[in-house]
């Protein structure tokens, strides 16, 4: 199965409306930014990797992603670096953790 850019687009706003109260008012594209421009802080992104997990009931490696955006001293985090980091895990045929009771 293929998952599409624009489907986990479409998922990633799914999952980040069931998260908080929705402020933002323009339309979320690859360049808009989880900090500067939705306003999440740290915690949320942490929140934001379980959603998504919970959503595809499946674990991604999303603490060594975030990890590696502190390492080369990212200030914040473009949805479409989230999309590009997905897209492989969802696409491939290798096994997953399963999320426990998903």
């Amino acid at each position: 199965m293929h998952v599409s850019d624009d489907v986990i687009l479409a998922d990633l706003i799914g999952v980040i409306k069931g998260l908080t109260d929705w402020e933002y008012s323009e339309t979320i594209t690859r360049e808009t930014r989880f900090f500067a421009d939705l306003g999440f802080e740290s915690i949320d992104a942490v929140v934001l990797g379980e959603a998504i997990e919970a959503h595809y009931r499946r674990r991604f490696p999303y603490a060594e992603f975030l990890a590696s955006l502190g390492e080369r001293n990212a200030k914040d985090l473009h949805v479409g670096e989230l999309i590009d980091f997905l897209r492989p895990h969802l696409n491939d045929d290798a096994p997953h953790a399963r999320v426990e009771g998903a």
